[in-house]
């Protein structure tokens, strides 16, 4: 079979969530993290989005109604990563979050992104990200790319709140 790329501009859509409470997955969404409501399936589903698109994330309760977190060990997402414009961005959200007292898990200085992790309601992982501009990325003397992980300054990070 003939070697193919997928084309540069492809982009991922949107992600559509199992959860156990729709009220419980909007309040973390859209009241701690600002997503906007778009629409909703009656009881059971919702649609949210960042800045009125049809949706970046859907939530449903069809076959997770009240169930429980799937187990670390099993095969599934490991998180759904959202990149944020810029760097304010992060910082506004990372200072949101500690003034509501939620857990933010862990916080990491990839080299070409800045990013930190946490649960939402129902465990499901999210990472909330910024890039670095691509002139920045930390490259190898071949030319490739030497992705690292490292502590996350937050103290840097939140010098960009307003």
């Amino acid at each position: 079979m003939e070697e193919y790329k997928i084309p540069s501009k492809t982009s991922i859509g949107h992600v559509h969530l199992k959860v156990s409470n729709i009220q419980k997955s909007l309040d973390f969404y859209c009241g701690l993290l600002g997503f906007e409501l778009m629409t909703t399936y009656g009881e059971d589903a919702a649609f949210i989005s960042a800045g009125g698109y049809h949706h970046h994330i859907g939530l449903n309760t069809w076959m997770s109604k009240d169930g429980n977190p799937p187990s670390r060990d099993n095969t599934g997402l490991f998180h759904v990563a959202i990149l944020l414009p810029s760097r304010e961005d992060l910082a506004i959200l990372v200072n949101r979050l500690r003034e509501a007292k939620y857990p933010i898990l862990g916080a990491s200085d990839h080299g070409v992104s800045e990013a930190i992790y946490l649960n939402d309601p129902d465990e499901n992982g999210i990472e909330l990200y910024v890039d670095r501009p691509r002139a920045e990325w930390p490259m190898m003397e071949d030319g490739s790319l030497n992705m690292y992980t490292r502590p996350l300054d937050m103290q840097d990070l939140l010098k960009n709140v307003n």
